[in-house]
């Protein structure tokens, strides 16, 4: 790749992601601090989409890092190596969570797996779990997600 080919494209991936900061930020409904009037609904929704806003930037920098290197370059396999751990987390996220809804968990709860740990922190909408709720969320995660039990945090959020 010529390195007038490799300006263009680091310009292009900066110009989409100032596009995207704006587009967020036009677009976005919510107050960009969250307020005490704001409810538990909608901070699992504003988890979920900062989560994901997070997770696309950090794609587009590790995209932007894999086209400007060399692909024999120690750094290039350390992004890609970091792009498939990190799409790695956000399939086993959804999957956890898609676990929850179809085992008729009923309240809201998300996800969040550490990148550099192998803790799964699970956020469940209640003032305080019940034992059940507990033991439901924990066995689904431990038997049919595979989650070792000594990694698993699961946390109340009040409504």
């Amino acid at each position: 790749m010529t390195k007038t080919k490799k300006i263009i494209l680091m310009s292009s991936l900066v110009v989409i992601l100032a596009v995207t900061a704006v587009l967020n930020f036009v677009l976005s409904d919510r107050p960009s601090a969250p307020t005490i009037s704001s409810s538990t609904s909608d901070y699992f929704e504003s988890y979920r989409t900062e989560r994901m806003t997070r997770r696309n930037q950090e794609i587009l920098q590790l995209d932007s890092i894999i086209a400007s290197v060399s692909t024999d370059s120690q750094e290039y396999k350390n992004a890609v190596n970091m792009k498939l751990q990190l799409i790695d987390i956000m399939e086993r996220e959804l999957v956890l969570e898609s676990l929850l809804k179809s085992k008729n968990f009923t309240t809201d709860a998300v996800i969040n797996i550490n990148q550099n740990s192998d803790n799964v922190n699970v956020f469940v909408k209640a003032d305080m779990l019940q034992l059940n709720d507990f033991l439901q969320i924990y066995n689904i995660l431990k038997d049919e997600g595979g989650v070792p039990a000594a990694n698993i945090n699961i946390m109340a959020i009040r409504n």
